[in-house]
């Protein structure tokens, strides 16, 4: 018969939360062959005891053959598993996008009886990724046109224009998919995707200064660079393709 090894968990279970991260570290032990001795801390009385008996500061809290390993981050360096960095640098936002466009593009174009693959199939590509990137932004404008303000020049002089940004790459992106009102979605994309590409490139590739991108949003830690780049290009070949189409 096989022995499991033992490990003691206390998390906060109380009838209006129950603390993921205590959930997360149940769930880890047991996917490492643990059996787990999970004790519940139902109120808020309880649980501050709990840390005062044990000098510590959070729940939840995991003992191992007797010793505190500490909390769910700290099991993950037990088990030798990286714990995430929220600090740390990222394109992973701005690539989830791209990615989501991509597949949203191959959609419409199954949808429409297009071939999956051509121009038609990238101009959709860049007119959708325009729009989710707008999307993000959107969630919170305030935000993002306070970060916008540390590499954008025109925003510097205009400060009203971060916030008016969103809008207007929303609605040349839209203008764009539905291949509407080109005088106008054409002028737009060229004057934010030129202003923005020549911002990035001066903060980034000039100045050699390090600042997080506001691309997809004000509270991002996406490094200004390459990716940023390419938002703003895109924008920019779209519009001089469909000027040279016209």
């Amino acid at each position: 018969m096989t022995t499991h090894p033992t490990a003691t968990l206390y998390r906060m279970v109380m009838p209006g939360h129950i603390c993921p991260y205590g959930l997360k570290a149940r769930w880890l032990l047991k996917r490492q062959g643990y059996a787990v001795e999970d004790h519940h801390l139902t109120s808020r009385e309880e649980i501050e005891t709990f840390k005062a008996a044990h000098g510590v500061r959070t729940t939840p809290q995991i003992f191992i053959d007797g010793k505190r390993v500490g909390g769910h981050d700290d099991l993950r360096r037990f088990f030798g598993l990286k714990v995430a960095d929220p600090a740390a640098t990222t394109y992973t936002p701005v690539l989830a996008v791209f990615a989501v466009g991509a597949l949203l593009a191959l959609a419409v174009n199954w949808l429409t009886a297009m071939p999956l693959i051509g121009i038609m199939a990238l101009e959709r590509f860049i007119a959708i990724t325009m729009m989710l990137l707008a999307m993000l932004k959107l969630q919170d404008v305030e935000r993002f046109a306070t970060m916008f303000l540390n590499y954008d020049l025109l925003a510097r002089r205009v400060v009203p224009y971060g916030k008016l940004y969103p809008f207007l790459e929303l609605g040349a992106g839209l203008l764009m998919l539905t291949g509407t009102l080109n005088w106008l979605s054409i002028p737009v994309a060229l004057f934010i995707g030129g202003i923005g590409a020549i911002s990035v490139f001066k903060a980034v590739y000039i100045e050699k200064r390090e600042l997080k991108c506001a691309c997809v949003g004000g509270n991002s830690n996406v490094p200004l660079g390459f990716v940023s780049l390419t938002e703003n290009v895109m924008m920019v070949a779209m519009a001089a393709w469909m000027l040279v189409q016209n």
